[in-house]
């Protein structure tokens, strides 16, 4: 097999952007909800599992949660808990875990006061300004994945920022996967839609770290989002989903998509007493498969447009909602995660305005995962080259805002002050000096030209900016190293499994 190299000109002058970091948020939480209120919905959870409980389309599943003292299904399928059982199950969820990265300078904390943000994962279509909306293919997706790893903000891949609609959707996986860890050497999620596609993850991730796959259970590696089918139910595929991921100690982040009005009550209060009930069966199946098994608390609690039924996302509900979610998360002893979310079906100021209230929540709340952090457009439905940027951006100012404002004799400039007269200015002291080129924030995207230059220079708006900035980074992208013999390993184990899946013409992995 040929090998193509990838790199590409850099160009004169390249993209600049923080560097790589943890971002830690040590702010007090905002709280939306009191003890009290927190209880009642906690209570609430349980009695709902208590007397009507959760519907497990899984025979497997049903038998596990059996097993460990759940009521038989009864004849419309739905397994009552007794809330003493789900309590004692979820004591043994961790509240904190590491994720390892092919390089170990990108693994990530999740728990307490780390935030970690991923890119967008799971669209249908791609966008942006010079093709438009449109399904996306195989090597737009693996440009797509070079620009996360080109982006310092962006911590994690989030499962696939779109679907490669030129491959065979039966071993597209593997693509995904062979791209994800070649192409990058950041943390990546799973892929979770059953059995074999989850096994083929964890099978993979063993060989790019070079452990064997009984070794991954102490080397937690794979994350994957395990939704439920609000309200109060599980899918089959995402059962399988949950049993191989706890059996092999990686992350189950259960996320119920519940939508206030439809999959959910109308009630901000109903909605998240529903949202924690469905996750706390799905952990229950988890932890009952393997105590100690890594959980998230994963909300996506938002409401929908009363007037068409739509769902209505980056909305003042969606934010209260995380708020209380994230709280409820700390109370039962888990990780939060929580989304950058918006509607809006181009890289507009709507667009800008509903992530902000989606990320502002998330800040506050203290959520651990930002997902779909970066490229969420159109409710999910879409991934854009453009809001990649523009949300990078506004991930970076987040960042910086996090950072702590720095006092001692230094910070202080008492001397500066003495120095400049009244009228004067701080230009050309020897403080300012010192300081000009790191003492404030540097935007990847804004311009803060005067209108005159703007002008001159061709008046172009956030999104064209946005446009020009991924193509440059794109440019510079540079592939993280790789062992050879690891790589081919990979692409063996993808071309073995392709035979096996489709029987018929093999698309190589030969993306370098």
């Amino acid at each position: 097999m040929t090998r193509r190299s990838h790199r590409r000109r850099r160009t004169a002058e390249t993209v600049r952007q923080l560097p790589w970091q943890a971002v830690r948020n040590n702010w007090s939480p905002v709280e939306v909800l009191s003890e009290d209120e927190v209880e009642a919905i906690v209570d609430a959870a349980l009695k709902i599992l208590q007397t009507q409980g959760f519907k497990f389309l899984d025979d497997e599943s049903r038998r596990i949660v059996e097993a460990a003292g759940a009521e038989p299904a009864n004849e419309t399928g739905m397994t009552r808990f007794d809330r003493n059982l789900v309590i004692e199950r979820i004591a043994s969820i961790p509240e904190s875990f590491s994720l390892r990265a092919r390089n170990p300078a990108h693994d990530l904390q999740m728990g307490g006061n780390s935030i970690c943000f991923a890119a967008v994962g799971g669209p249908a279509f791609v966008s942006d300004l010079d093709k438009g909306r449109r399904p996306g293919t195989h090597e737009e997706m693996c440009d797509f994945l070079r620009i996360v790893q080109s982006l310092n903000i962006i911590h994690q891949e989030g499962g696939g920022c779109f679907e490669p609609m030129d491959l065979p959707p039966q071993s597209r996986h593997l693509d995904l996967y062979f791209a994800q860890l070649t192409l990058l050497d950041k943390n990546a999620q799973g892929y979770p839609l059953g059995r074999d596609r989850t096994v083929d993850c964890l099978e993979m991730n063993a060989i790019a770290l070079g452990i064997s796959r009984e070794d991954l259970a102490s080397n937690t590696t794979v994350l994957a989002i395990v939704n439920t089918n609000s309200p109060m139910q599980l899918d089959v595929p995402m059962s399988e989903a949950v049993f191989e991921l706890s059996a092999a100690n990686q992350v189950t982040c259960i996320t119920p998509f519940t939508l206030a009005g439809s999959m959910s009550p109308a009630t901000l209060a109903g909605t998240l007493a529903q949202q924690t009930a469905e996750v706390l069966a799905v952990a229950t199946l988890s932890q009952s498969i393997r105590a100690g098994a890594p959980i998230m608390y994963g909300a996506f609690a938002s409401n929908v447009d009363m007037q068409s039924g739509a769902p209505a996302l980056g909305t003042p509900e969606y934010s209260k909602m995380t708020l209380a979610s994230a709280q409820i998360a700390r109370r039962l002893g888990m990780p939060f995660r929580s989304s950058n979310t918006t509607t809006s079906n181009c890289a507009d100021a709507q667009s800008a305005y509903e992530s902000q209230m989606s990320l502002w929540g998330a800040i506050l709340g203290h959520a651990n995962l930002v997902n779909h952090a970066a490229g969420w457009l159109e409710g999910g439905l879409t991934a854009s080259f453009e809001k990649l940027i523009i949300d990078a951006e506004m991930l970076q100012m987040l960042t910086e805002t996090l950072k702590p404002i720095a006092i001692n004799d230094e910070e202080l400039a008492l001397d500066a002050i003495a120095e400049v007269p009244p009228g004067g200015h701080h230009f050309g002291t020897a403080h300012t000096l010192e300081r000009y080129e790191t003492a404030f924030y540097t935007p990847i995207l804004s311009t803060r030209q005067n209108f005159e230059s703007w002008t001159e220079s061709g008046a172009s708006g956030t999104a064209k900016r946005a446009n020009t900035i991924w193509k440059q980074l794109l440019a510079e992208y540079q592939k993280p190293p790789i062992d050879p013999a690891t790589e081919d390993a990979l692409c063996d184990f993808v071309e073995r499994r392709k035979r096996e899946i489709n029987k018929t013409r093999i698309i190589p992995c030969d993306l370098h």
